[in-house]
């Protein structure tokens, strides 16, 4: 038999393995000079804003809403189609999620949907970059500016994407990674979140730190109610020796991706139904390789299918508001009919740095038979 693909895989070298093994001998595992080496390399990358490293890329977005002071009463806009974090965040904080529909072809917020769905109560938007692709910026900002609302960037996907030549991230309000196990590069578990000025870095250092504040040889204080979500060296020495490579990376997935298009041909989509992401190859990092499948075929059909091939197939994602914790709040289906297709019939398929355009081909030999 072929050997099993997956649809994802960390690339772990050996000088990152031998570095996690000097921060254990070191006897300095947990937050020190290694997560500050890894901040400041993200700052610089991000053209010198403030980078604060958390133990995961959800508790990032929560505390960018508690430094914008939103809490009970308040609104905020986001996606249906994204791992459940985005949304529970929200209600972490006492606020009320409110979801607009996506846009069939990017798979992101549809931002007119968004500008319809803002009421006087709402004060943020989380747009979420699936599979690493930015919305439209522009009009996402000038959306923002036009009523006044704060900006919660869910890039948990996309680091190495870009906007008209910036980095994702550079620019924009707060802005929040994942280094999870299976994004471009991953801490093992963890996250960043970019932040605007000095005075949000030092609140943020709080709310990941059980609200302490330190002076002194022994002065502490505790002013707000923080939580744990520092993140370790050895996850920082990973995400040190990962961060050297993402350039590597990202050309390599963006590659994979043009390899894939080329492989499945101009009539794919035609011969088969099935609905393939934007061939967009400058801004995106291809964190992810995304088909809709035809409705003549259902997901789990599909992934056994592919299964039978020793290929993995995953999906990303499941429509957040058709959860039991959603339901209970109000949402049911035909809410958000794009949403909820997209979300039956989207699966992703292999893409990571260590593929060779031979597995690309082997992919995509297996999708014309089960699909063709």
């Amino acid at each position: 038999m072929t050997r099993h693909l997956p649809f994802s895989q960390p690339l772990i070298d050996e000088a990152t393995i031998a570095a996690v093994g000097d921060v254990l001998r070191s006897g300095w595992i947990t937050s020190g000079p290694k997560v500050a080496a890894f901040e400041a390399q993200l700052s610089a990358y991000f053209g010198g804003r403030p980078v604060r490293t958390f133990n995961s890329g959800t508790c990032t977005m929560e505390i960018a809403l508690r430094i914008a002071g939103i809490g009970e009463g308040d609104e905020v806009i986001t996606t249906p189609i994204s791992w459940v974090a985005t949304a529970n965040v929200i209600l972490e904080v006492g606020a009320t999620p409110v979801f607009a529909d996506i846009d069939p072809i990017t798979r992101n917020l549809d931002l007119d949907k968004v500008a319809a769905a803002i009421t006087p109560r709402t004060k943020a938007i989380i747009p979420v970059y699936l599979a690493g692709k930015p919305v439209d910026m522009d009009k996402l900002y000038a959306l923002a500016k036009q009523h006044n609302l704060r900006v919660i960037e869910d890039a948990a996907q996309a680091i190495g994407s870009t906007w008209n030549g910036q980095p994702i991230g550079s620019f924009g309000d707060f802005v929040s990674f994942s280094f999870q196990a299976n994004k471009n590069i991953t801490t093992s578990e963890g996250g960043c979140l970019v932040l605007n000025n000095a005075e949000e870095a030092k609140l943020a250092e709080k709310y990941r730190l059980q609200g302490v504040t330190r002076g002194g040889v022994d002065g502490i204080d505790v002013d707000i109610l923080g939580g744990k979500f520092n993140m370790t060296d050895i996850a920082a020495v990973i995400g040190l020796g990962q961060f050297a490579q993402l350039d590597k990376i990202t050309a390599q997935r963006r590659k994979l991706a043009r390899h894939y298009f080329t492989t499945l041909g101009a009539d794919f989509e035609a011969k088969t139904g099935a609905q393939l992401p934007p061939a967009e190859f400058e801004q995106t990092n291809w964190h992810l390789f995304q088909i809709v499948l035809p409705d003549r075929i259902t997901r789990p059909e599909f992934m056994t299918r592919m299964k039978e091939f020793n290929i993995g197939v995953g999906f990303h994602y499941a429509p957040i508001h058709l959860f039991t914790l959603y339901r209970e709040r109000g949402f049911h289906e035909g809410m958000f009919p794009v949403a909820e297709h997209v979300g039956k019939q989207i699966v992703s398929l292999p893409m990571f740095a260590q593929m060779d355009e031979a597995d690309v081909e082997r992919v995509c030999a297996a999708m014309w038979e089960v699909l063709g």
